[in-house]
Formats: structure tokens, C-alpha cells, sequence
């Protein structure tokens, strides 16, 4: 692990980082499984976790037995009235709904200088941050329309890193997922784990949820001392 010095920015994940959405997510399938008659379950919430729409949508289908009953056209119509469902309930987020913790952080990170940027796989980031009142700590947000690849692929926070002009042993990732703590460590970036520590056990430190997340504390973790005095950082 580098030297705390040597990090100019943060590349952040959204969902379980910043804010949760991930209930938004399952009231929206659940109310596409209720309409096409599949029973939801908890185990079926779980698979659908970290997926696309449509690879979703299959795996309701699938678990009712309908994998055959509609036609492209008509996933694809599933698929829209669930994100509009979804989208309803994300216009219902406000500043209240940041993660305990991540608002003193994010200020922080930003009054030192720290460069930030968004990696999430979901096309509604610029949405949510514009509700939960932060759009303007996130200038840089990558586009997953540009993705090839999903995580725990590095290249999603290989772009995070170039959209702030950053080399990746610059940046510290955060993630509260194990498939994106990977995508971290394979993007040569230092990682940082929110949640449980077995799960996330690849990460360079974990905290066990975000109101433990500090600049000083990921400052002692990474070999440096309380009284340490933060500066701003200067443009490369």
C-alpha cells in the first residue's frame, strides 16, 4: 500500500457507499414479478443484485417458469416500467438520505483538494447525486454507456481515474462490494471496504460502515499519524 501523501483522489461507488438505493431496485422488480405472477423471494432479491436490467429481468422470468412467455419487445417494455418505477422512487431521495457519515466526509475530502469522481454501473448516478443535493462534489462521472465490461473488471475505476487527470496509485477507491473491491485492487488503486470485513477481505483496510469512513482514519491505516496536517492539494 503507497504512502497516504501520495493519494490526490477518491474514486467513489454510489449504492451503499453514498446513499441506498438498493431498496428502490427490489420494490421496483418486485412489483414487475408481482405483474407477471412470479413469486418474489428473498433469494431472487439476492441474485439480482449487481446485474443489468435485462439479465434481471431474465432471472424473474426464469424463476417463474415464463423465461418463453413474452417477446423481446415486451422485456423491453418490463424493463421501462420498472426504471420509471425505480426513477419515482429515486426523485423521493433528499440530502437526508446520504449515508450516516459520508456528508462531513465528502466535504472534507473536498475542502483538502482531493480530486473526486463516480464509478457505478448505474445510469441514473447524475439523478440521484442531484437529489441527494452533492452534484456539484462530482463533475467527473464515469459514463457506463462507455463500459465493455462490468465489475470486478478494473475498468470502470481505470476511467474514474482518468476522468480526474490521475494516475490509478493516485487514487483511493471506495466500495462496499467484494466484486468491486476487486475491480479496485486489479485497477491498481489503493481499496477501501465498507461493510464486513470477511466479504471485503481483499480490500487494503475496511470500516465497518460509513460513519467510520475519515480522512484521518484512512490516514492511520495507511501508516500515518492522528496529528498529521492536512493541506490542500495542488493541481498535477
Amino acid at each position: 500500500m503507497i504512502s497516504f501523501s501520495n493519494i490526490k483522489g477518491f474514486v467513489f461507488d454510489l449504492d451503499g457507499v453514498i446513499t441506498d438505493t438498493a431498496r428502490f431496485h427490489t420494490q421496483a422488480w418486485r412489483q414487475v414479478a408481482r405483474k407477471v405472477g412470479v413469486t418474489w423471494t428473498p433469494e431472487l432479491a439476492e441474485k439480482l443484485k449487481g446485474i443489468s436490467r435485462m439479465a434481471s429481468l431474465d432471472l424473474i422470468l426464469q424463476a417463474g417458469g415464463k423465461q418463453n412467455d413474452y417477446t423481446e419487445a415486451q422485456k423491453e417494455a418490463l424493463a421501462a416500467e420498472k426504471n420509471a418505477n425505480y426513477l419515482k422512487l429515486v426523485d423521493t431521495l433528499t440530502p437526508a438520505d446520504i449515508l450516516p457519515g459520508m456528508a462531513p466526509f465528502l466535504i472534507s475530502v473536498h475542502r483538502q483538494g482531493y480530486r473526486m469522481a463516480i464509478a457505478s454501473a448505474s445510469k441514473n448516478a447524475p439523478r440521484v447525486l442531484h437529489n441527494l443535493g452533492i452534484s456539484a462534489y462530482f463533475p467527473n462521472i464515469v459514463d457506463p454507456s462507455t463500459l465493455s465490461k462490468g465489475k470486478p473488471d478494473p475498468e470502470i475505476f481505470l476511467k474514474g481515474a482518468a476522468e480526474i487527470g490521475l494516475r490509478p496509485e493516485a487514487c483511493i477507491g471506495v466500495e462496499d462490494a467484494a466484486a468491486g473491491v476487486q475491480a479496485i485492487k486489479a485497477a491498481g488503486e489503493t481499496a477501501v471496504g465498507i461493510g464486513d470485513a470477511h466479504i471485503l477481505h481483499e480490500a487494503d483496510m475496511v470500516f465497518p460502515s460509513t460513519k467510520q469512513l475519515t480522512l484521518n482514519n484512512i490516514m492511520l491505516r495507511m501508516g500515518g499519524r492522528l496529528s498529521f496536517k492536512l493541506r490542500p492539494r495542488t493541481a498535477e
